[in-house]
């Protein structure tokens, strides 16, 4: 049995989700058990629940019970090109239901302006929580033995709303007892990105978690394969949107896709590569709009190619905070005081290094900045960096290539490199620079390890 995750531009539209049935519908015609069919919120919907939120919280009922109204019918709109009266009846109704609750929510935090995390989550699951029932019923239109099931059932978080951490034993046995007993006949289709505390409160895993959740249902179920369809052929060397015409990567190894995906390739939510490694599931990236393409194998040991780099990632938006203090010389316990500081703000660190008497660490979210910085002046002087941006140059043989180093160094000469770091394992180099020079570094590794030394491209007033 397979998993297959369908984002959001995957199920933009009528004309999308007909590309999705039939994708499902040869999966399940090759196979017929399942599969398990993981769908998100269609396209830009999210954001406009956030909108709902927003309006509510400033107090214009009105103009939040006005934009329900607007995603409601849009739904309902969808869902009538797909499916007759009779196969989306009860889509329907869950679709009413969904945004009659929405609606009455809105008003009540209107009253409040105010809006919770658990009450953000609320408003936020409403997209995957009717999507999964409009995906069906075009399903069962076409033919096709297909059932929606409730995401909130079946995928057991803690309390950590809007960031909700999932429960792994309690989610496998809930997969056991509602959706293994289906898959023997039906292609089951279900919300990412939603799940529910064991008391029933509905929570989220964060943006772009439809991946992990994907991830999650594989491993609970023991998939035989995790499959991620987007809008593009799969893993690519380089962002498009950063250098002209990567290359596609055809095989990564888990370790090299986590590596990628955290620090900052956008095809793979960063979260998803763990629950496949840890019941080595493997997992492929693949096209809904080019379902001929072979897309991206990530699996145990997947890599391809001899060459020491597999791709580039790159990060914008990063902050470097220096703490300095010659207390932590032959101390005891400073980093663990440094780094409470963040778990406190609940703040993540990207890259850390570190010297005799300082840390510098990396973050890209900052909304608790301000706060972190008091504290950690508390016990160190503290200097903050913005503007910058983060390089990461992977590959699993990258360590076991001397030349691989010097030839990033080269490739950057002229470049003002902020920080520096390389992990023990050598699967990749990190490199902290300024976000002006992002893409001249991009375009120049790249040009190093994936295209003639020809082409490197040279920068305007900048000695190479």
């Amino acid at each position: 049995m397979r998993v297959m995750k369908f984002g959001g531009t995957s199920v933009a539209n009528s004309d999308a989700i007909r590309r999705v049935v039939a994708i499902v519908a040869h999966e399940h015609r090759a196979r017929r058990a399942g599969p398990l069919v993981v769908v998100s919120a269609l396209g830009g919907v999210t954001d406009r629940l956030l909108e709902v939120a927003a309006l509510a919280r400033s107090g214009d009922a009105d103009g939040a019970r006005r934009l329900v109204e607007v995603l409601r019918a849009r739904h309902l709109d969808v869902l009538a090109e797909l499916a007759s009266c009779h196969h989306g009846e009860s889509a329907r109704k869950a679709v009413d239901d969904h945004f009659a609750h929405l609606s009455a929510l809105a008003g009540a935090l209107s009253v409040m302006r105010e809006a919770s995390p658990r009450s953000m989550d609320a408003v936020a699951a409403t997209g995957e929580l009717t999507s999964c029932h409009i995906v069906a019923a075009a399903l069962a239109a076409s033919g096709l033995p297909a059932v929606a099931v409730d995401p909130r059932v079946v995928l057991v978080t803690d309390e950590t709303f809007m960031q909700a951490v999932p429960q792994h034993e309690a989610t496998r046995a809930h997969a056991d007892a509602h959706v293994r007993p289906l898959l023997s006949d039906r292609i089951v289709v279900t919300g990412g990105f939603v799940g529910a505390t064991r008391k029933g409160v509905a929570t989220t895993l964060g943006r772009g978690g439809s991946d992990y959740s994907a991830a999650i249902f594989g491993a609970a179920l023991d998939a035989e394969e995790i499959q991620i369809w987007t809008d593009v052929d799969g893993m690519l060397t380089a962002d498009p949107r950063v250098v002209a015409n990567p290359q596609l990567v055809p095989c990564l190894s888990f370790g090299e896709a986590a590596e990628l995906a955290y620090f900052g390739a956008k095809v793979l939510h960063p979260k998803t590569i763990q629950p496949a490694a840890a019941r080595n599931i493997p997992v492929r990236i693949l096209n809904t709009f080019r379902p001929e393409a072979p897309g991206t194998l990530i699996a145990d040991h997947a890599a391809a190619e001899p060459s020491s780099v597999t791709a580039l990632a790159c990060k914008k938006g990063i902050t470097v905070i220096t703490i300095t203090s010659t207390g932590m010389l032959m101390a005891h316990g400073y980093m663990r005081r440094l780094f409470e500081v963040f778990e406190r703000h609940r703040t993540s660190v990207d890259v850390v290094s570190t010297s005799e008497v300082s840390v510098s660490v990396t973050v890209d979210e900052v909304s608790h900045l301000e706060s972190i910085v008091a504290g950690l002046s508390a016990f160190a002087e503290v200097s903050v960096a913005r503007d910058l941006a983060l390089v990461a140059v992977v590959g699993d043989r990258y360590g076991a290539d001397p030349a691989a180093f010097c030839r990033v160094v080269s490739a950057l000469e002229g470049v003002p490199l902020r920080l520096v770091s390389q992990a023990d394992a050598r699967r990749n180099v990190t490199l902290v620079i300024d976000e002006d020079d992002l893409s001249l570094a991009m375009d120049r590794l790249h040009a190093e390890f994936f295209r003639p030394a020809a082409t490197v491209p040279q920068a305007a007033g900048v000695s190479a």
